[in-house]
């Protein structure tokens, strides 16, 4: 039987008055390549809605950075396409977190799910409907219909924003573990008005997928003026209902909701 030996070994070496002491005999090597895993993410996750080229003293202030790291990143960052240097020594971001977006949204297999349903919402209400996930300290709009009225939250997908005390950020928190005790206990729809923005409300509930996993927030948004509390009651049962056939169609369960009887 051949017996395989830690990567991360140990070695006894003499100490002070003949003392044996322990080392690590890890590979200096492995751990400073993930820190420089690290510092390229930190990098390239520096870059913001908006940006089109940024300066190497933005990259920095960004970052915390100093210059010659961030130039000996971008050249291999460069190499593989994710980022591409201008002449007068700028950057922008590259093709390839382009191309690994459209992998991300193609793994979740569910545009051909949510894109039906939040058409269905918006044909109802006439509010704008999007489906989010969460991304770290963010919420990530991957999918969105937005309202036929002309005033309406400008949101698009790939669009990220805070995770704050808007419905749809407290249902991404709370339902992220459908199992908890908050998650069973909370009405369902979740209404919000001016959490993000002043001038907006909005409502959202729970999906999920295969497995009892949650899936995203699936939400409804409108300004405060149209999309007040009343207007918000008469959607909940249309935003219920499109939710449920939501969860059926990516083979999720649905959970007891305490709002409705």
């Amino acid at each position: 039987m051949t017996v395989e030996q830690p990567t991360d070994l140990l070695s006894v070496r003499p100490g002070r008055n003949g003392a044996a002491m322990t080392t690590s005999t890890r590979p200096k090597t492995s751990m400073e390549g993930v820190a420089s895993a690290g510092r390229a993410l930190t990098l390239l996750s520096a870059f913001r809605k908006g940006d089109d080229a940024v300066t190497l003293a933005e990259l920095a202030a960004r970052t915390g950075l100093v210059k010659p790291t961030i130039m000996r990143l971008a050249v291999t960052l460069e190499e593989h396409g994710y980022l591409i240097r201008l002449p007068e020594g700028s950057y922008r971001l590259g093709a390839e977190p382009f191309r690994l977006g459209s992998v991300y949204q193609q793994s979740f297999r569910v545009e051909a799910h949510v894109m039906p349903a939040l058409e269905k919402l918006v044909a109802a209400t006439s509010e704008s409907a999007s489906f989010y996930v969460r991304s770290g300290q963010q919420r990530l709009c991957l999918f969105r219909v937005d309202s036929p009225h002309p005033l309406r939250l400008h949101v698009r997908q790939g669009d990220m924003r805070p995770m704050d005390d808007s419905a749809t950020a407290q249902v991404l928190r709370i339902f992220e573990n459908p199992s908890s005790p908050k998650a069973a206990k909370t009405p369902l729809p979740i209404y919000s008005s001016g959490a993000t923005d002043p001038h907006i409300a909005s409502m959202s509930v729970p999906v999920f997928g295969p497995g009892e996993n949650f899936a995203g927030a699936l939400s409804l948004t409108g300004p405060v003026t149209r999309f007040n509390r009343d207007a918000a009651e008469k959607a909940t049962k249309t935003l219920l209902n499109v939710a449920a056939d939501l969860t059926r169609s990516l083979g999720g369960a649905l959970l007891h909701n305490p709002g409705q009887p």
